[in-house]
């Protein structure tokens, strides 16, 4: 009302205004008070996380908490990779010098092109950085080449694991089509010809005599030296709990526990060595991989695909048998949804194959943050590369 009246009403007026005034700054003091409280609450709790966290961890691995594992599954706990020094082998074994010159040589190959290094260069962590492998006469594989890295410490090879030792793993690729397309009882002849070559079999073996059986061991010999350095996390594992970060420290916590990764990546080289469905199965579509099944024939397999090791494996992309990621926080995002569960309303009953995604994926309910803390740790379990010059081939 306009300031008309006697004085009293007036006064009155002016007295409703200043409590009014009053009562909005107090209210305005107690929102300000209430954000700041909130505010720093909020950061006192992110601190006692992170210490509570790093109390958890800095101890020795008997005293971590205990995972998230499922009923029934077996899991060895996350641990450091053994102090190694094969690869100084390199230069002062004979026989392991020669694999690695015949690692490096396309003459392995029907078209003197493609070489081992070819899909497994060291320079990209011992893979190529393609979704699919490329052979000779650029045929196109239907999968991603794995790293070599740690393949000594492998149970079986290969996506869907159809190689059982190191020198059927060697051979494999060597006589494939679509990659060396090498005849192997040919292979021999070949390598026996180049004169280059004559001395080094006769410092490996004793002998200037070729044979397959040779060159295969010695390749085996030099693949056995290529593995992982040590990480931040052998560091930390080691007593070093300065090595990781507390972001790295939640990544780790996440890693074995709400994020369940360690149900298929554990042990020493983060792999049950084990094969899964986690839904990439393509079944009767484009694109169609029935993966371990190809090899054992058994319905429960059809879809499954080997658990690949985590060492060293934001250098190793991209990923997944069939390369289909090549950024790290999809796949996290993607086992975050539970991954794609098969639909079995769609199945066709008389279809004994039809795939099934395994048990173990689950949504996790994953915040940003706790996504981006597990791909922190997986930076600290990824080393530093050894550097290997390729070797001059012999004439």
């Amino acid at each position: 009302p306009a300031m008309t009246g006697s004085y009293y009403d007036r006064k009155a007026h002016f007295m409703k205004l200043k409590r009014t005034s009053i009562c909005l700054v107090l209210i305005t003091g107690s929102v300000t008070i209430l954000s700041w409280v909130t505010s720093r609450t909020a950061s006192m709790t992110m601190r006692l996380t992170e210490d509570s966290l790093r109390m958890l961890y800095a101890r020795p691995v008997a005293e971590w908490p205990a995972p998230d594992i499922d009923k029934g599954l077996l899991y060895e706990e996350l641990s450091a990779l053994p102090y190694d020094s094969a690869w100084l082998k390199v230069e002062k074994d004979p026989q392991v010098k020669l694999g690695q010159i015949l690692f490096f040589d396309p003459r392995l190959s029907a078209s003197s092109q493609i070489s081992c290094s070819s899909c497994h260069d060291p320079e990209i962590a011992w893979g190529d950085a393609r979704r699919v492998s490329l052979g000779t006469d650029h045929l196109q594989g239907s999968r991603n080449s794995m790293s070599l890295l740690n393949i000594g410490a492998r149970k079986s090879f290969f996506w869907d694991g159809r190689s059982k030792s190191l020198e059927d793993q060697v051979l494999n690729p060597i006589a494939a089509h679509h990659e060396m397309n090498m005849e192997t009882p040919m292979l021999a002849k070949k390598i026996a010809g180049i004169e280059g070559y004559k001395s080094l079999f006769k410092k490996a073996y004793g002998s200037e005599q070729v044979s397959l059986d040779k060159i295969v061991k010695a390749i085996v010999a030099f693949e056995s030296v290529i593995k992982s350095r040590q990480s931040r996390f052998d560091e930390f594992v080691r007593g070093k709990y300065t090595a990781l970060n507390d972001e790295e420290i939640q990544g780790l916590d996440l890693f074995r526990r709400k994020a369940r990764c360690i149900n298929c990546h554990n042990g020493t080289y983060f792999t049950d060595e084990q094969f899964h469905n986690i839904g990439l199965t393509y079944y009767g579509r484009e694109y169609e991989d029935l993966g371990r099944y190809n090899v054992t024939k058994l319905a429960k397999d059809v879809g499954r695909f080997k658990t690949p090791s985590l060492r060293d494996v934001m250098k190793t992309g991209p990923w997944m048998h069939n390369g289909l990621f090549d950024n790290m926080t999809g796949i996290i995002n993607m086992y975050n949804s539970g991954m794609h569960q098969l639909d079995d309303k769609a199945k066709d009953k008389s279809d004994t194959l039809y795939p099934k995604t395994d048990v173990i994926l689950q949504p996790l309910k994953l915040t940003k943050e706790e996504k981006q803390a597990l791909v922190a740790f997986l930076d600290a379990i990824t080393a530093t590369q050894y550097k290997m010059r390729r070797p001059e081939l012999p004439k």
